[in-house]
């Protein structure tokens, strides 16, 4: 099943493709740096930066977009989406930007056109909090982190 997303190009992301897959069975589309060209960013281990992608979207109304850290770079360099998934909500129009972490050794350097990040759009179920006295009983109960043998 394919959906029509509209985007914009920004300014300063004209000349850079657009997000798109890498594979035919992708979840993902791949997010690029739109950095200037001679001003590349540098991340340095324990660091963070909000890298912007030069581009906007209109998501439909019951979908968001989820943005997910590129596992290689993860493998290669510790460089990691910090809020993943970052959530873009359907009514957010401004322009996607990916906040970056360096939990690597080593300073990581982001140049113009790199891919940084992906965008997986899915459903969203909306509800609605009912509150109640309480909760009926499960199994589990309150046990929380660790509580079931992991």
């Amino acid at each position: 099943m394919t959906t029509d997303i509209r985007i914009t190009r920004l300014p300063h992301g004209n000349d850079l493709p657009l997000p798109s897959y890498q594979s035919p069975l992708a979840a993902g589309l791949d997010l690029m740096a739109a950095v200037p060209a001679d001003q590349p960013v540098l991340i340095a281990p324990g660091a963070r930066a909000l890298v912007p992608t030069g581009i906007a979207i209109a998501l439909a109304e019951g979908t968001e977009g989820q943005v997910r850290p590129r596992s290689g770079l993860a493998m290669r360099y510790g460089l990691t989406v910090l809020n993943a998934p970052g959530t873009i909500d359907a009514d957010y129009r401004g322009e996607l930007q990916v906040l970056l972490v360096n939990l690597g050794g080593e300073s990581v350097s982001i140049t113009r056109g790199m891919r940084i990040a992906q965008l997986v759009v899915a459903a969203v179920a909306r509800v609605q909090m009912c509150e109640v006295a309480s909760l009926d009983e499960t199994r589990r109960g309150s046990g929380g982190f660790g509580s079931t043998g992991g």
